[in-house]
């Protein structure tokens, strides 16, 4: 009782004003119900310590009036943040955030220097789950669902369903699903990249495929290439595994080959794993002088390529905007190529795939048995009825046209307010550019009006601080977000 009187007497001392929760997050055309939404807004914000402990909530009253909902409505969600440890409720005063340390400490103990730089991915990937509005989530890395074909994934799985429902209540096969295999070697022919179905394992997602092939190859102490910036999520992944991970510059043509080169010979890698079309987060190709350079430098080291081509169908294909893959240079003899569907089917169907030789593919399909059995089978049949009906073909070019839309106009609109595109590139979801100023510190502040953004530091190994930071086009369409990012560059620049 004396802490926690103690306690209370220090909050009434220091807190007055109610917390400022942001406005218009709130849909009740959302999946989740309304008092849902407030439970994951006030416990999105105390996590991210936007709202501290001591922190006076609005009245029930106020937040009814502010928000547009009922004061049930709020007293339902407020009860729920209570039995969830989250508020505390004091008669006569309102709701105040909890002290919630002796929950905390029961925890693990604190990571060290080099675990913590971890978080920050951690909190982007963390945030990506919350159910914001896709316009104030400019910051990830998926298509919005309107951009997607609901109707075209709903029919195949319809369709699936009224199959024999046996297949349903049974396990898969490890390899895949073989006509999805089949299918898959079509559709890498038209790549020019030949690959017979017993060399293609499916997976969970691209992620999956990368912890499998890191997982076969890597050892604690080998060195894994990424490019720098690149993909996030498999830093902390690879680092997991003991691998020591080093960034190889990323240019507008694919990565530096003479850092490559002098980085090779000094750190003797086991992987290097690119983007070689629309790499995250520049949405730049690799031309094909810099592939052949690349496979050579891996022959000369004797490292693999892992040729990650998740967002394949996102570039048109054309002479005038080519991309060169290495794995048709190479047939699958150094290079591991992988493909996936999440980016443009629906980030709920995980169906991924590995295409390797025959000897790699069969240790993977081995791997994958041993880890996670089987992939879901019923997935994997949903995407071989999407493409073998030829419907996916449509579907990815309404993608690329809507993407075209908006791309350039955004871009625009950043030099307008004073951003600089660092790529200006053809195709893709994504621009790489650079504000001019701390990019944490902007992030930290669009989470205080309810934006989500994707700072530059988290791109790199090293994850030092940036200027930069990825958008994803498609996700833009808030008519205060320009307004919101000028003002905030200003600010952050005048106290730097």
């Amino acid at each position: 009782m004396t802490n926690t009187a103690t306690s209370r007497s220090t909050i009434s001392a220091t807190t007055s004003a109610p917390a400022d929760l942001p406005r218009q997050l709130l849909s009740r055309q959302a999946d989740s119900s309304l008092i849902e939404q407030i439970v994951q807004l006030v416990t999105s914000r105390i996590d991210d310590k936007l709202l501290r402990t001591g922190a006076r909530m609005p009245s029930i009253r106020q937040f009814s009036d502010e928000h547009g909902v009922s004061r049930f409505t709020v007293v339902e969600a407020y009860d729920r943040l209570v039995a969830g440890g989250l508020l505390e409720s004091r008669r006569g005063s309102g709701f105040y955030v909890r002290d919630r340390a002796p929950m905390l400490a029961l925890r693990t103990p604190r990571p060290n220097t080099a675990q913590s730089q971890q978080l920050d991915v951690v909190w982007l990937v963390r945030n990506m789950f919350r159910q914001l509005p896709s316009e104030k989530m400019p910051g990830v890395g998926s298509l919005p669902n309107e951009w997607l074909d609901g109707d075209l994934v709903g029919n195949a799985l319809r369709s699936v369903s009224r199959q024999n429902q046996n297949m349903l209540l049974q396990y898969g096969t490890p390899q895949g699903f073989l006509p999805l295999r089949q299918q898959l070697q079509l559709k890498m022919a038209e790549l020019e990249i030949s690959a017979m179905p017993d060399q293609i394992v499916t997976t969970s997602g691209v992620t999956q495929a990368l912890d499998l092939v890191a997982r076969h190859f890597i050892q604690a102490g080998d060195t894994i290439f990424v490019d720098d910036p690149a993909w996030f999520l498999m830093f902390g992944s690879f680092a997991m595994l003991g691998a020591k991970v080093v960034g190889i510059p990323r240019l507008s043509d694919g990565p530096d080959i003479v850092k490559l080169a002098e980085l090779a010979a000094l750190h003797r890698p086991k992987l290097f794993v690119i983007n070689s079309v629309l790499h995250n987060p520049t949405s730049t190709s690799l031309s094909a002088a810099k592939a052949f350079q690349v496979l050579k430098i891996a022959e000369q080291y004797d490292f693999m390529i892992v040729e990650d081509d998740i967002y394949c169908d996102m570039h048109p294909g054309t002479t005038v905007q080519a991309a060169t893959r290495i794995a048709a240079l190479d047939q699958l003899n150094r290079v591991i190529y992988l493909g996936g569907f999440s980016k443009t089917l629906a980030a709920n169907l995980r169906v991924g795939f590995i295409a390797t030789s025959h000897e790699i593919a069969r240790d993977l399909a081995d791997r994958k048995m041993l880890t996670a059995l089987t992939t879901t089978e019923v997935t994997e049949r949903v995407v071989y009825k999407v493409l073998s009906e030829g419907h996916y073909r449509k579907h990815s070019d309404r993608l690329r046209s809507k993407l075209d839309a908006v791309r350039d106009k955004t871009m625009r609109q950043m030099e307008r307010i004073g951003a600089r595109i660092n790529f200006n590139t053809p195709a893709g979801m994504f621009i790489w550019t650079d504000m001019g100023c701390d990019t944490n510190l902007m992030t930290e502040k669009a989470m205080t009006e309810g934006y989500l953004l994707a700072p530059g530091s988290l791109f790199s190994p090293k994850q030092l601080p940036s200027t930069n930071m990825r958008f994803n086009v498609a996700a833009m369409s808030d008519p205060g977000l320009m307004r919101f990012l000028e003002r905030t560059m200003d600010q952050v620049r005048s106290k730097t």
